[in-house]
């Protein structure tokens, strides 16, 4: 507030003090304590100050010139130059984060290197800038740490040196986040769930990583495949990164066996993917690793025999509506089915596997699929009939035959014409609504494996949050360590996003309304002790501030407040 001199009187003489005024919130007014003692005024005038009471009388009056200068400053500085908002929205995040304890091993596996800086801080600021608001990692610097609380305390050259070394060592990272985890909350790795997806690069000329491939977006750019590994609970535990020109079937192995290996995973594991992974020879590999399999399988490419015994009235058990309207129908069968692949030595494999496979009928798929036969069918025919070139038939190609016929139909070697193969339409009308589950778990339960593969959602929804919530792509960044470091990022941020939402707060809220709350709570500060809390008030905010009894919906925060919130423990939530 302001300094004033003091002068006691007391036996051996006036004593001088320059004291400070303040303001105590505990009091809830002014207090003063001492900022200097200057000595008695009979001593200083010894020592040949002539008149010590005008003297540091002046001297205060010097000091309050000198801090009311620095207010205004100060207060120019917050309107001018820095903004006075901070995002608070961070703190479960790093609530969970911290107690982890990740730190104390990130610090060892730095200590090899020269790196003056902190990398676990600087990890966790941008994985929750990252969360709050993405974007590059210049605009990240300079707009968005700032607006955090821990402060960087780096250069933004050093920034770039610290992607560079997490990306070289995220493997090693991740190791440290999984073994943190497994000691606090526990993997749980009865059934994993694994998918892969692609990021593309606008970028004219490939690299070592980023290649040509088959990508998601269907775009001639070159690609980046990202596989994710989750264990029964939908908790990210593993991340592989490969070449866009790499098939993504042979990942599944890599990841899996790397993950049981550096995280020491003992037991049988039932691993859980789409059609797209199901190989021969991940098949094999699971097997021989001591693991089981649920894997969907396509309908269309079943043999002859399989799809007679699918499209077989009899076996089925019919699950009915209130009204007695068909929801879904279920048959399961084991049997002994034959499995074939070329190993990397050019060997044919060949092998007998006992399964069992689990098909589901769902009418209201078929109607959706029917109706999309039904439309490709139609626009083939129409091209036919204004003939189209090959080229221009694009995805209802399928339903079309490229033969050379004369006037009469039959087949010559004559000028080749597209003719509507009503055989291949009529099959997909008939298989609509079917689905096909084939597992190495013979005595598992229809509706367990069902459900298992039913879950695989997850998965897809964390590859959903990297690419929309947390902006994964475009990717600013050139090198593949920095290019790693960046999906490293995005890859803790989904894991500890998974752990708020599924471990403590019992999956009651989506990934939805738990980005909504963490982009909007947001505080300004008004003074040097006080915030204003200018967040919109949500029922997710009020149950959370009534389960951790946290002032998250008080208008104004003290410091202390906020630091409460920063380092409040959920433990107690579920």
């Amino acid at each position: 507030m302001a300094y004033f001199l003091k002068k006691s009187n007391l036996k051996k003489g006036v004593y001088l003090q320059i004291y400070e005024s303040f303001y105590d919130p505990m009091r809830n007014g002014t207090a003063h304590k001492s900022y200097k003692a200057l000595g008695y005024v009979h001593e200083l005038q010894a020592a040949g100050m002539e008149d010590p009471i005008t003297h540091y009388r002046m001297e205060v009056e010097r000091m309050n010139r000198a801090r009311r200068m620095e207010k205004e400053q100060k207060r120019i500085q917050e309107i001018g130059e820095a903004t006075p908002e901070k995002i608070l929205g961070y703190f479960p995040l790093r609530n969970i984060n911290e107690g982890l304890d990740v730190k104390r091993h990130m610090d060892l596996l730095q200590k090899g290197t020269s790196l003056q800086f902190n990398v676990y801080s600087m990890l966790s600021a941008l994985i929750y800038a990252r969360v709050i608001d993405p974007g590059s990692k210049s605009r990240t610097y300079e707009e968005v740490l700032p607006k955090l609380f821990e402060g960087t305390g780096y250069t933004m050259n050093q920034l770039y040196s610290g992607l560079s070394y997490m990306g070289e060592e995220y493997e090693k990272i991740i190791e440290i986040y999984n073994h943190q985890i497994g000691e606090k909350y526990s993997f749980d790795t009865k059934h994993t769930y694994f998918d892969c997806t692609n990021f593309y690069f606008e970028i004219d000329k490939e690299d070592d990583l980023r290649r040509n491939g088959p990508g998601k977006e269907n775009r001639n750019t070159p690609i980046v495949g990202l596989g994710l590994l989750l264990d029964a609970n939908q908790i990210p535990i593993g991340m592989k990164l490969y070449p866009g020109n790499e098939s993504e079937q042979p990942v599944i192995r890599e990841v899996i066996a790397e993950m049981k290996a550096r995280n020491n995973v003992k037991g049988k594991t039932i691993r859980v993917a789409d059609k797209g992974l199901n190989c021969a020879e991940n098949i094999s590999h699971t097997l021989k690793s001591g693991d089981g399999y649920i894997f969907s399988k396509s309908v269309k490419r079943l043999s002859k025999k399989e799809q007679e015994w699918l499209l077989l009235d009899s076996g089925y058990r019919d699950a009915l509506g209130p009204k007695g309207e068909l929801l879904s129908r279920t048959k399961s069968c084991v049997d002994i089915f034959p499995y074939s692949y070329t190993d990397k030595s050019g060997n044919k494999v060949s092998a007998k596997i006992r399964e069992k496979r689990v098909v589901t009928y769902n009418p209201s798929l078929a109607t959706k699929q029917i109706l999309e036969i039904r439309k490709q069918a139609e626009k083939a025919r129409l091209l036919k009939n204004c003939r189209a070139k090959r080229s221009e038939y694009g995805s209802c190609a399928k339903y079309i035959q490229f033969i050379a016929t004369d006037k009469k139909g039959k087949i010559t070697e004559d000028k080749i014409q597209a003719v509507i193969n009503e055989e291949a339409i009529q099959k997909d009308i008939a298989l609509a609504g079917y689905n096909l589950l084939v597992t190495s778990e013979v005595h598992m339960d229809e509706h367990a494996i069902c459900l298992a593969y039913r879950n695989l959602w997850r998965i897809e929804e964390s590859f959903r949050i990297m690419k929309s919530q947390l902006d994964a792509r475009p990717v600013y960044l050139q090198k593949r360590e920095t290019i790693t470091a960046h999906f490293l990022i995005c890859y803790l941020a989904v894991l500890l996003v998974r752990i708020l939402q599924i471990l403590i707060l019992g999956d009651a809220f989506g990934s939805e309304t738990l980005f909504s709350f963490m982009r909007q709570f947001k505080v300004v500060k008004i003074s040097d002790s006080t915030y204003i809390n200018n967040t919109r008030s949500t029922p997710f905010l009020k149950a959370l501030a009534a389960s951790t009894a946290l002032p998250l919906s008080s208008f104004y925060l003290s410091n202390s407040q906020i630091n409460a919130i920063l380092n409040h423990r959920f433990n107690d939530w579920v």
